[in-house]
């Protein structure tokens, strides 16, 4: 399983938004670009993603941008990364999907993925976009550059 840059920046957007939240004044994408090293041009296309989901909501005019609609403690690094990148299955048999593998019932291993599977995805949920951003604060960093 490796996270892709679509989950990692989607990531590192919304950690953007909630570090700069200064009097709750929207975040421009040319900032969040600038500040991530990331194109513009991709972090529009990601941030569809993150609005569709309710992670962000627009703001229109002349000191317009993009402000967290939840706050940092209700949104799990997990929703983020499944709603970036899909269900988190480190195989395909652990997704809720039926008939992936017509010998699930059988297979032996298929317990011993499942209980992985879970452990990543609690890791995952044990996380919270304000806890990266206490990371962020107590590592006293001047430039996000973290990986997941």
């Amino acid at each position: 399983m490796k996270i892709s840059t679509k989950g990692r920046y989607g990531l590192r957007i919304l950690l953007d938004i909630a570090l700069y939240r200064i009097g709750n004044k929207p975040r421009m994408i040319r900032e969040i670009a600038n500040n991530q090293e990331i194109s513009e041009k991709y972090i529009s296309r990601l941030i569809i993603e993150l609005r569709k989901a309710g992670f962000v909501k627009s703001v229109r005019g002349a000191n317009g941008g993009y402000t967290l609609t939840r706050r940092p403690e209700d949104i799990s690094v997990l929703e983020v990364l499944e709603v970036m990148e899909g269900p988190i299955a480190i195989v395909d048999c652990t997704s809720s999907a039926e008939g992936i593998c017509h010998r699930k019932s059988l297979c032996p291993a298929q317990r011993m993925w499942a209980e992985i599977n879970q452990k990543i995805r609690s890791a995952f949920a044990a996380y919270t976009l304000k806890d990266l951003v206490e990371l962020y604060v107590s590592n006293g960093e001047t430039v996000i550059d973290y990986c997941i």
